[in-house]
């Protein structure tokens, strides 16, 4: 009857993953837009938003331009760029995206049916991140947390309205955001701003998927060469990047007895594990750096990274966010509160943070964020006869720590901590027999 049960709830499970994703985002598109609207960043057609219709390329760059805070400029700028058949209402606009470099002059065409990689690289590059489009700018955008689910071939103007809103509050490179220039420039209210909670410090449980599922990474380990042949993990975990350049946190734990590992992102590339930067096996905590070079030979320019913060900034009743890789089966999350502080746990030597957000198997190496997006601890282990008790090791030391060496490699490790151990047996045995 069990096996029955369980087979059910996996060909339901897998089932849902299968529906096609603008059934599981109904409305969304709507709503996108209507905040927008508030924003006096979308008119809508008198009937709606037809969110669910196919967005147009002209669609695009009008947005953009209103996202700029560029309108008024682009209209008074009477110079063309010599593209045909541009309806009248979106010429300004289109002229505006060409000669400020935002369309490749080569992915224009009018009418064209707005597609993924186009409208992510016009984002990119008004953003200022023109420069790491890479050879999909989807994926890119995906894998800085630009936007938060996958998106490809045509758009809907839901998506567009989606993606453009997610935009408005995404750092730009030299600094502030979108929705910063606007109010600058007067051209939305701060009450309006505020209504939609876009200035909000604190994020929702989505809000902080939404924004931070991207920084999580999925670890194979492997623990000898036939493992590595076979492509078999001889062990699943979780990391989290720290730095735009692929240094990220995990348990040592996660990485003990493994002589190669590979980290995959939430764009489904996969990066070897090049060196291990820092680690104590006492204190359960490991930093480790990424290949800036995927297994299929793309260069990564950037990868998104979460703040750490550590456990100053972890009170008991506060809200947090377990994000990582349970059982190996792909990236989750779970929300909780700190219940202590200061637990002891034979895991580490480290007093650990417990709280009640969810964690298993494969969770270990992930991050515990508060309530503001910033990670406070590495989530660890749970007492098997506890209730909701999940230990978490604070990241202190690792803001302690110098990650500027050069570090070693996960056999170099290995070795090195196993001749420590026969050291520390030795003496040990030796002391018993005096």
């Amino acid at each position: 009857m069990k096996k029955k049960l369980l087979s059910l709830v996996c060909a339901l499970a897998l089932t849902i993953s299968l529906l096609p994703a603008a059934q599981a985002l109904e409305g969304e598109g709507t709503r996108a837009a209507e905040a927008l609207a508030s924003l006096g960043l979308v008119t809508g057609t008198g009937a709606g938003y037809a969110a669910e219709k196919p967005a147009t390329q002209e669609q695009a760059a009008a947005l953009l331009v209103r996202l700029l805070g560029a309108e008024k400029t682009a209209k008074a700028d009477r110079r063309s760029c010599g593209w045909a058949g541009i309806p009248s209402w979106a010429r300004s606009a289109v002229n505006y995206c060409a000669f400020h470099d935002l369309i490749d002059w080569s992915e224009y065409h009018a009418g064209g049916a707005l597609d993924a990689e186009l409208w992510c690289a016009m984002l990119l590059r008004a953003l200022g991140y023109g420069s790491e489009l890479g050879s999909s700018t989807a994926r890119t955008a995906l894998r800085i947390g630009l936007i938060s689910r996958p998106l490809e071939g045509t758009l809907t103007r839901g998506d567009l309205f989606e993606t453009a809103l997610a935009a408005l509050t995404y750092p730009v490179r030299d600094g502030g955001t979108l929705l910063d220039g606007l109010l600058a420039k007067g051209l939305c209210t701060a009450a309006a701003v505020d209504a939609l909670g876009l200035r909000r410090v604190t994020l929702t449980a989505r809000e902080a998927a939404d924004r931070h599922l991207s920084a999580i990474l999925c670890l194979d380990l492997f623990a000898d060469e036939e493992a590595i042949e076979a492509d078999e993990p001889t062990a699943n975990a979780s990391a989290f990047l720290i730095s735009p350049d692929g240094l990220a946190v995990t348990n040592y734990h996660s990485i003990d007895g493994a002589i190669s590992g590979r980290a995959t992102l939430i764009t489904g590339e996969a990066c070897a594990i090049e060196r291990v930067i820092y680690y104590d096996a006492d204190i359960d905590l490991a930093v480790i750096r990424i290949a800036r070079t995927t297994d299929a030979g793309e260069r990564i320019a950037r990868f998104h990274c979460i703040i750490p913060a550590g456990a100053k900034e972890a009170r008991v009743g506060d809200v947090v966010y377990a994000i990582g890789n349970p059982l190996g089966l792909g990236l989750a999350m779970s929300q909780g509160i700190i219940s202590s502080t200061t637990h002891k746990a034979d895991l580490s030597t480290l007093p650990c943070i417990v709280s009640d957000a969810t964690i298993s198997r494969g969770s270990s190496g992930g991050a515990l964020l508060n309530e503001y997006g910033r990670a406070v601890a590495v989530t660890t282990g749970a007492y098997v006869y506890g209730n909701n008790m999940y230990l978490c090791v604070p990241l202190d030391p690792v803001l302690e720590a110098d990650l500027t060496g050069e570090g070693m490699t996960l056999q170099e490790v290995l070795d090195a901590v196993t001749a420590a151990r026969e050291a520390a047996a030795e003496a040990a045995e030796a002391d018993e027999s005096r």
